[in-house]
């Protein structure tokens, strides 16, 4: 028996919801059907998307000989039949496969096709919800197009619902009425996915028909109880885990306290807690910086405090951390140094480290005849000599932030290495 998600899958790009930026009057996928012409494409985004459904209806538009593939199960010897089809009669147009979830072949299968599609005898639809960057081979990528398909909202997935129930009312001869409120929570707890949200549809209409066979009344109790709980779109060695990561410090580095908690509660109820202390920390380094030095000081504390508790009391200690962090006056001030020193190191000539900084017994020292200079027996600790090595003399890489930290460190240097002793 099919399921509920393939029974209502859209045959035709009007039926389609959601991508408004790929599909729609003289949108791309639109005029591929209208030209004729079928290029390799690459389609990724989120589960649910929409993403097989676009290749079917490609498939249908196309009359080459279609073939599909799924990447979790195919081998070698599958994509080998496939070849061996080429030039007979039933490929005579050619042939078009699809490999859902494509990142799961190895490089060695990406790279068994490549000839076929490099000449035209295979087209190429491959679809992955990984990032293209890393799970495509390159020369396979270089030869598609890259299509995104972006996440549902709910008011695209509560549209498709109300299609399946219209669908559904039809095929079993059934009354189903439903709480508007119903739709919208199964929308929401299934975070952009169309095939979870119909999933629990199906699963409401198919338990309570058995006490009642000629009418269902689908509200927020029994929304509530057959979905659970709701799916984080959350993996831990995808686009999802930087992306949310990249908000979490963006946020923080905005000052934006109020979206730094919902970016920390995310990854709170993802379970990342190793991934929340990592950032908060370089975070206390790269952003607040020294504007406010003690804030690395804390934030250990408040991560050690973390991963001591574990969760779910360690969002208590990460909040106190992501709060403080926010709310910070920010400088990148060393940030910016250490890119910049370490940039010289790669593309200068930075010279030899001056002899009389050296280590006293080596041999560059001993045979050095300028002295060291010892800061602790001149006045303010402190007297003038040169540091970076010749071809570098005059470069700054500390420029003082205009935070009163900073300020006050560099009004005190100011007033002393005016003063120094030459």
């Amino acid at each position: 028996m099919k399921p509920l998600a393939d029974k209502i899958r859209p045959t035709c790009l009007e039926d389609l919801v959601g991508q408004e930026h790929i599909i729609g009057e003289k949108k791309l996928m639109n005029r591929i059907i209208a030209s004729k012409t079928l290029p390799n494409m690459i389609f990724y985004g989120p589960s649910g998307t929409g993403k097989t459904t676009v290749a079917n209806i490609l498939a249908k538009n196309s009359h080459k000989k279609f073939y599909k593939l799924n990447g979790t199960q195919a081998n070698t010897d599958d994509i080998k039949k496939i070849i061996s089809q080429i030039g007979t009669i039933d490929s005579l147009n050619g042939i078009l496969l699809y490999i859902d979830e494509i990142h799961y072949l190895n490089k060695r299968q990406q790279q068994s096709i490549l000839e076929f599609i490099e000449n035209g005898d295979i087209t190429l639809i491959g679809s992955t919800t990984e990032n293209i960057n890393f799970s495509i081979f390159k020369a396979i990528l270089s030869r598609c197009i890259t299509i995104e398909f972006k996440e549902l909202t709910v008011e695209h997935i509560i549209k498709s619902l109300k299609r399946a129930i219209s669908i559904i009312k039809e095929e079993k001869d059934i009354e189903i009425n439903y709480d508007a409120s119903a739709l919208q929570y199964i929308s929401e707890v299934s975070s952009g996915d169309l095939r979870r949200a119909l999933n629990i549809l199906e699963l409401i209409v198919n338990t309570y028909s058995l006490y009642d066979s000629q009418k269902i009344f689908i509200d927020i109790e029994k929304a509530k109880e057959c979905s659970q709980s709701k799916i984080m779109n959350y993996d831990r060695d995808g686009d999802g885990h930087y992306n949310l990561l990249s908000y979490f410090q963006k946020s923080i580095r905005g000052s934006d306290p109020d979206a730094s908690i919902h970016a920390l509660a995310r990854l709170v109820e993802s379970g990342d807690l190793t991934s929340i202390c990592r950032r908060l920390l370089v975070i206390a380094s790269e952003d607040i910086g020294l504007a406010y030095p003690q804030a690395i000081v804390i934030v250990k504390a408040c991560v050690d405090s973390a991963l001591q508790l574990g969760l779910p009391e360690a969002r208590i200690p990460l909040a106190q951390a992501t709060v403080l962090l926010s709310t910070l006056p920010k400088s990148n001030t060393a940030y910016k140094a250490i890119n910049a020193a370490l940039n010289d190191l790669r593309v200068l000539d930075v010279g030899p480290i001056p002899p009389y900084l050296c280590d006293t017994s080596s041999n560059i020292a001993v045979h050095n005849k300028v002295k060291y200079l010892y800061p602790h027996d001149y006045p303010n600790h402190y007297v003038e000599q040169q540091y970076l090595p010749n071809p570098i003399k005059n470069k700054t890489y500390y420029e003082y932030g205009r935070n009163k930290f900073e300020q006050s460190i560099k009004e005190h240097w100011g007033k002393i290495k005016n003063k120094s002793p030459r």
